[in-house]
């Protein structure tokens, strides 16, 4: 019968957040894969576990996933644990947990402390509509693709940034997305959490005299559906209603339906869309 696969969460910071749940599994198992075995061995020494560990990390993910799914086929249980949080969100991980899908292991997941849900639900922004983006991607051309992504993006945005980047990173987003409201994160569970409703602006304006210390999480709030809609409808202006007209016919709409689509681009009535045709 084959093994399974746990991923089990681990503290961001305060080691009151670890579940007895997490414990009791990461000394059950046969085999704890965690990221930097180092940093895990004093997690583990804390809790007085003793389960033998092993590697597993983004420099190793594909083969290493390989011979631990190998592993579990053969009956064994493994524990998967990163650094800080919850395995597989923006770690390599998810790469483990794919194979064990494509071999039909079974796969279960022990919750616990996630940074980004964290940074989200103190943030004071909406958190009925949220994406998250991690670390934006280092290669500048793939950065700029996303950055112009998010410009548009309606929901609520959580990102991940090192002390050392963040002013550059709040930068390229004033740059592209405005200034919006945001709130940074640091320190999340531990004694000198730090978190700061703002705007990027002024945030700039703080690190232009402060040093950035400690992981951020930077929270920031997306375009409004309003904002969309009146940006989306003034981009038709700088076209005539004939134009606009055009436009659909040529796409194969008839007369009628691309009346109906330019007043609804337009922000304006069916009925004055038709007058003002019917006067030229």
């Amino acid at each position: 019968m084959a093994g399974m696969l746990y991923l089990c969460a681990t503290p961001i910071g305060n080691l009151g957040d670890m579940t007895q749940r997490v414990i009791d599994t990461l000394r059950e198992v046969d085999v704890i894969a965690a990221e930097d075995t180092r940093n895990s061995m004093k997690l583990l020494n804390h809790f007085d576990i003793r389960t033998s560990m092993t590697s597993y990390h983004e420099y190793n993910k594909i083969e290493k996933a390989d011979r631990l799914v190998e592993q579990m086929l053969q009956g064994r249980n493994v524990a998967l644990i990163t650094d800080a949080g919850t395995p597989a969100i923006s770690d390599p991980g998810e790469v483990l947990v794919a194979k064990c899908h494509e071999a039909g292991i079974r796969v279960t997941s022990l919750p616990g402390a996630a940074a980004c849900i964290t940074a989200l639900t103190l943030s004071g922004l909406s958190t009925r509509r949220f994406c998250f983006e991690a670390f934006l991607p280092a290669d500048k051309k793939e950065r700029a693709e996303i950055l112009e992504e998010l410009r548009e993006e309606s929901r609520t945005m959580i990102l991940y940034e090192a002390p050392h980047h963040l002013v550059r990173t709040l930068r390229e987003l004033r740059d592209v997305l405005g200034n919006r409201r945001l709130t940074l994160c640091r320190e999340l569970t531990k004694k000198f959490e730090t978190v700061l409703p703002t705007t990027i602006e002024d945030a700039l304006v703080l690190y232009e005299t402060e040093e950035p210390r400690g992981e951020y999480v930077l929270v920031l709030e997306g375009k409004g559906l309003r904002q969309k809609k009146e940006e989306r409808q003034a981009s038709w202006q700088s076209m005539s209603i004939e134009e606009h007209m055009a436009y659909y016919t040529e796409e194969g709409f008839d007369e009628k339906e691309a009346m109906k689509q330019v007043a609804k681009d337009r922000g304006v009535p069916k009925r004055e869309i038709y007058q003002y045709l019917l006067s030229k």
